[in-house]
């Protein structure tokens, strides 16, 4: 049995039993003909539990919020986003070849969360109507922001905002169930504030693969189109939808498990090197520690701790650590036992 322990993102965690013989016995048909009857039973489940419409199984996340910012945004415009949101820097160089769109960036006033106040300043008519925004956009629960969960009021209050200024509002809601568990809302409150909404079975809810896009039927209509635009029309996806059905079913009724998981491992770092990590700002599933006070860069800690049997990432200089289905208590104690051997190596 291996025995690293991978908490370099919640993607990496591995179907279980229930999810491979749901997919070895599941009922398909041709997706790109829209006769695949398990993925058809998957989008209807995500429209139903999200309190839309329509809904379309895709994938990744990265092609919902790619088929989205297309549908919305004319060549040459702008999308209002967080300065360091997923949709607007990872994903900028497929926006700008998919689509030619252009991102307005407004850094967040607390770990990547924007106000309304902040969007309303960003929509105001440009006097020159040179940079036009056709869309706002959100992340939720924000990643680089370390996890940092927007309230479901705090949503209403933008996409209000949104309304006013006249462009639509989408929720990149990759995480959106970990932010559900923390605020005790249904998924249905922050969707009914989006014009559209994505969300990712293949991080914290477990599946191995597929995100969901949602929104009125004119939406999803388009972004069917989009899709077989952008080269994702599948054949029989259903096998991967089995799988999704019951990561929709069981995942979110144990993402406080990940949350606790992740509380521990803050507190653990924060012991092991004081000041890298502050506890109190752990809501959901990711961690962050800041080592450049010990002298050695992000990269060099990595290595320790892959030597270690650990493997982490590096964002913006930072160690980054995730919890999921794959993690459990005594993997975080074994999680910390590395840090405190690679803290010693450190010097």
């Amino acid at each position: 049995m291996d025995a690293t322990i991978d908490l370099r993102s919640d993607t990496v965690s591995k179907p279980s039993d229930r999810m491979r013989r749901a997919m070895a016995t599941a009922e398909v048909g041709d997706d790109w003909y829209g006769d695949d009857p398990t993925v058809n039973l998957l989008q209807d489940r995500a429209a139903e539990l999200t309190g839309r419409q329509a809904a379309m199984y895709l994938p990744t996340g990265t092609m919902c919020n790619q088929v989205a910012m297309h549908a919305f945004v004319r060549s040459g415009h702008f999308v209002v986003c967080e300065a360091t949101a997923h949709a607007g820097r990872t994903e900028v160089n497929s926006a700008a070849v998919l689509s030619g769109i252009a991102f307005h960036y407004v850094p967040g006033a607390s770990r990547g969360l924007l106000t309304a106040d902040q969007v309303a300043a960003a929509l105001r008519p440009d006097p020159y109507d040179v940079t036009v925004a056709d869309l706002v956009t959100i992340e939720n629960t924000h990643q680089v922001g370390g996890g940092s969960v927007m309230g479901v009021a705090a949503v209403g209050d933008i996409a209000a905002a949104c309304a006013a200024g006249g462009v639509p509002l989408y929720l990149d809601g990759a995480r959106i169930f970990n932010a559900c568990t923390v605020e005790g809302a249904p998924v249905a409150d922050y969707a009914g504030h989006a014009t559209a909404m994505m969300f990712c079975l293949s991080k914290g809810l477990g599946a191995p693969i597929g995100s969901v896009l949602v929104g009125d039927h004119d939406f999803v209509r388009e972004a069917r189109r989009l899709k077989v635009l952008f080269g994702g029309a599948w054949r029989q996806a259903g096998i991967m939808a089995a799988a999704g059905l019951i990561a929709l079913d069981e995942g979110p009724k144990r993402l406080h498990e990940d949350h606790a998981n992740a509380r521990t491992l803050a507190e653990g770092v924060a012991a092991i090197l004081p000041g890298s990590v502050d506890p109190l700002t752990i809501q959901t599933n990711i961690v962050f520690a800041d080592v450049t006070s010990t002298g050695r860069t992000a990269e060099e800690w990595a290595s320790l701790l892959a030597a270690e049997g650990v493997l982490v990432t590096m964002v913006g200089g930072r160690i980054r650590m995730l919890t999921h289905i794959g993690i459990d208590a005594a993997d975080v104690q074994a999680a910390l036992a590395a840090w405190r051997r690679a803290a010693k190596a450190a010097g």
